[in-house]
This record gives C-alpha cells, structure tokens and sequence, in this order.
C-alpha cells in the first residue's frame, strides 16, 4: 500500500430523506413550461443531448397549455383524457379494497402515474401493440376494455378469461393491442422489439410501445433490446417509467443519481426524450412524436417518464418504512388528474360542477361492474376456473402422458 494514501470507499445511493424525515426534492430541477424545443423526427441522437438531461413540459402551474410540445387538443379529447384518468383511479381503488377483503390475493394501483397510460394510449393507433408492465391498466381502459373482463381476472373467477393462470393484475388482450403481462423484469423490452421487427419485416404499418420501470433498466434484457432496435431501426418506443422507486429501492441504485434514464439512450444511438409524466398533454406530445418516427422508418425512441408513485409497489408493501409518509404530497410535478382538470377549467371546457357529476357517474360505473364480476365469483368465494381447463390451451397435439394424466383426474 502506497504511504498516505487515503483508504477506498463504496459508494452506496441514498434517497434524500427516510421515515420521520420531512420530504425533499430540492434535488430536482423544474424548468418552465414549454422551455424544451421540439425537434424534427429526423433529428440524430447525437443532437439531442438537451432533451435527455432536460424536461418536457406543456402544462404550466396556472393550467395553461404552452410551448412547441403543446398537442393542441381538442376539448373533447381533453374530457376523454381527463375521464380514462378518473376511471382508472376509481377503478384502482375498489381493486385494492377488495384486495383487503379477501377477495383476491394481489393488486398494484397507479395512482399518480395515469397520464403515463392514458397519455400513451391517445397518442398510438388502437392497431399499435403495447408491451406492459404491471402500471399500464390505463391502457386497456383507454382502449375500451371491460371493467368486468378485467375484474374477472383480478378476481381469477370462473369466467376469468386467463383461466386463473396469471397472477391478478397481469392482463392480456391481444384484440386491444395489450401483449401479455409478465412479472419478470424488462422482458418485455427485447418482446416489443422483436415485435416491431417482425412488423417491419412483413411492410406492416403497426408500431410497438414497450414500459419498464427505472429499477429494470439494470436488467440485461434493457441493453440487449436496445442494441437491436438500434442496430435494425425497429419501429418501437421504449418508455422508462421511473417513478422514484423500484419497490423499496431508490432509484439512485439503478443509476438515477448518476445520470437521467433518458440519456442512457444516448449511448446506442438512440434519440431520447425526458417528459413531465405527470402532464398529460407532454406524455401524448413526446409519445406521437416518436410515433411518427417510427411510421417514417427512423427507427426507435426511448421516453423517460419523470412520475412518482404515490402509494405502495403493490398491495404487498408498506411504503412508510422506506420513505416519508407524506412524500408524494410534496412531488413537485403534482397530481395529473388535478393539474389536467385545472388546464380544462382554465380554457371554459369544464367545472367543479361537472367534475363532481363525471366522478359520480364513473364510481357508480365501477361498482356495477365490480358488482357483475363478483357474480362470477371471487378468490375467497368461488367458483373458479373449471379444473378441467388446465389442458387446454397448452400443447396443439396433446401427448400420450397429458392425455393419460387428464383421463386420471376425470377430464
């Protein structure tokens, strides 16, 4: 050991405040709204380097709408907006409920990060295929999907269309353009990917959008989807939802202190965008912005989504034992619920008086058809999947043992 020379050390990340802290975000810049330039589709990745250490934003804090990014709505596609957003919550609400009443095992809500979805869902074409993860009911529920279907499956009932194999919470719906749910990390990534390529590859027109969260990125199906969709200019958007957290983990651990999500696209030629995930208008722009680029042939685009998640991972956790209780009071880019309601009030397209009657209206939607689904049956009451389902679905030809196995039990 050299004379003097001071000892190593390991550096481990550290969230700015824990339990019994007062929260802090003072570490994260909020630059005005409608700062950020929009950029040609065409534009390289190497020019870009603004966009990935900066923030999209078009809502600013007293409800307008400014800048280049601002998708000029109409108010009609605003009030869509701003109705999948309420219905999500409303529905997340009741899923978790009734997860504490026992009837079902399991459920993730989204609360304060709905605009990622339903901002998402606007923007790409009903024909688009979506790679989800498990924050993304929005999604289906843009795109007009059952309430009933989906509580069916939460509550793995008899007419659970999954027949009672996935977990709740972990759809799949093709004919919604919603790949199939998988609580293994980012491997949606390399799917989307290879969707995409194998669109383009038959001169199809549909594109793909995949979500992780920030946590994901350390995955090595991240960097192997990246190099591909890079390498083959697939037609597919490639968002990062870092919402502070993967499970109790900071994101500092996958990297967020270092540098943003975004700029890692910077490193496989990839163009990156930075956006307010908590504004609605700025998750539709920065989405049909790289849409479009994708439609043209420019290939891929990687979206980071500044959000954070307001409550626990799952109905598992107890975020008040790794974070302050009242943090996600204190997030900076607010609730985009209340910052879109407010962008409709500021141009004459809505009120307190009809905000009132739209949430009456979409919680009695929500129990009818939570009410309908129970019907069906529930994990702690029944019925079930019929027992006989376990063989189907699973070999094209069923071989001599399954079919020996399915005599045994009754089948």
């Amino acid at each position: 050991m050299r004379a003097n020379q001071q000892p190593l050390s390991l550096h481990i990340p550290e969230p700015p405040a824990r339990p019994g802290e007062a929260p802090d975000f003072s570490h994260i810049a909020v630059p005005p709204a409608g700062a950020m330039a929009r950029p040609d589709i065409g534009t390289p990745a190497s020019e870009m380097r603004d966009h990935v250490y900066g923030l999209i934003r078009v809502l600013s804090e007293d409800g307008k709408a400014v800048g280049p990014w601002d998708p000029k709505l109409s108010p009609e596609m605003l009030v869509r907006a701003l109705r999948a957003i309420a219905l999500t919550r409303i529905y997340d609400d009741r899923m978790y409920r009734v997860q504490r009443q026992g009837k079902t095992s399991f459920y993730m809500k989204s609360l304060g990060e709905e605009a990622v979805a339903v901002g998402a869902a606007l923007a790409l074409d009903d024909g688009d295929m979506c790679f989800p993860t498990y924050r993304q009911q929005g999604l289906l529920i843009t795109r007009g999907c059952s309430l009933v279907t989906m509580m069916n499956q939460v509550y793995s009932n008899a007419a659970d269309p999954l027949l009672g194999r996935q977990l709740p919470i972990m759809y799949s719906h093709p004919e919604y353009g919603f790949f199939s749910i998988s609580g293994n990390l980012a491997t949606q990534y390399p799917q989307a990917v290879g969707w995409a390529m194998a669109s383009a590859y038959a001169g199809d027109t549909r594109i793909a959008a995949a979500w992780i969260g920030e946590g994901s990125t350390a995955e090595n199906d991240f960097h192997s989807a990246c190099t591909f969709a890079t390498v083959y200019r697939a037609p597919v958007i490639l968002n990062v939802v870092n919402n502070q957290w993967a499970i109790s983990s900071y994101s500092g651990i996958a990297g967020g202190d270092a540098t943003t999500f975004a700029a890692r696209a910077l490193a496989y030629g990839l163009p990156g965008l930075r956006v307010d995930g908590n504004d609605l208008l700025a998750v539709y722009a920065a989405t049909e912005w790289a849409a479009e680029r994708a439609r043209a042939n420019l290939g891929p685009t990687l979206i980071e989504l500044f959000t954070y998640r307001a409550e626990g991972h799952s109905t598992s956790d107890d975020p008040t034992r790794y974070r302050p209780a009242q943090e996600g009071q204190a997030w900076p880019l607010g609730d985009p619920l209340e910052r879109l309601k407010q962008h409709l009030v500021t141009i004459g397209a809505w009120d307190d008086a009809r905000h009132e009657a739209m949430i009456a209206e979409l919680t009695a939607q929500v129990r009818s058809a939570g009410r309908e689904a129970e019907a069906n049956g529930t994990l702690g009451t029944g019925p079930g999947p019929d027992p006989a389902t376990m063989f189907d679905g699973i070999f094209r030809d069923i071989p001599p043992h399954i079919a020996e196995q399915k005599r045994e039990a009754g089948f």
